[in-house]
């Protein structure tokens, strides 16, 4: 862990940090957006929540199965109003399925209400972390990789208009990447301020 890592992570544990806005973690299946929202929530030592689990959570199935049941504009729609909520309370950080950042008026609304971050990752490091998972419903074709490289091209268009862009090159560790968000985060004092300044 570098230098300004460790400080970030001290000033983590003096609760060194006030968070204004709910961080809303964006990007392609695989960029990480789960485990590194995990981490920059326990760095700044606030809630973090999943989208993803919440839909399921109220819905009693799993994406796979809501993709499988209902189709995927009806998971959209409920992915929206999940999200809509979970903006309105307190200040967290909220990690999203790799579409959602796609609808305009989920855009408009974490515009609104919160800051979008895109873990930016290129298409060798998102295919090496979903290539063995059968979780991913978009990938479920002959040819995942081409898939993935499809909607890829697709989405980065659209995630290209998130707040800020932190780039994930490996090898980097969990840790490491919350604290480069959260230094990304710094520049944005509407969003996240310092304490102890």
């Amino acid at each position: 862990m570098s230098e300004i890592e460790q400080s970030l992570a001290d000033q983590s544990a003096t609760g060194a940090f006030h968070l204004k806005k709910t961080i809303v973690m964006v990007g392609m299946m695989g960029a990480g957006k789960t485990a590194v929202g995990r981490g920059l929530a326990q760095l700044l030592d606030v809630e973090f929540l999943d989208s993803d689990a919440e839909i399921e959570l109220a819905a009693n199935m799993t994406v796979p199965e809501i993709f499988a049941r209902d189709g995927e504009p009806f998971f959209r729609a409920r992915e929206t109003e999940v999200i809509t909520r979970l903006l309105q309370g307190r200040p967290c950080v909220l990690s999203t399925g790799g579409g959602a950042f796609l609808s305009a008026a989920n855009q408009a609304r974490i515009s609104q209400h919160g800051v979008a971050i895109w873990l930016d990752a290129d298409i060798d490091l998102l295919w090496s972390r979903v290539k063995h998972r059968d979780t991913r419903p978009l990938l479920r074709t002959p040819d995942p990789r081409t898939t993935l490289e499809k909607l890829c091209a697709e989405r980065v268009p659209e995630y290209s208009k998130a707040d800020l862009r932190v780039p994930c090159a490996p090898p980097v560790s969990i840790e490491a990447m919350a604290a480069r968000v959260a230094r990304a985060l710094l520049t944005r004092p509407d969003v996240l301020e310092r304490t102890d300044d």
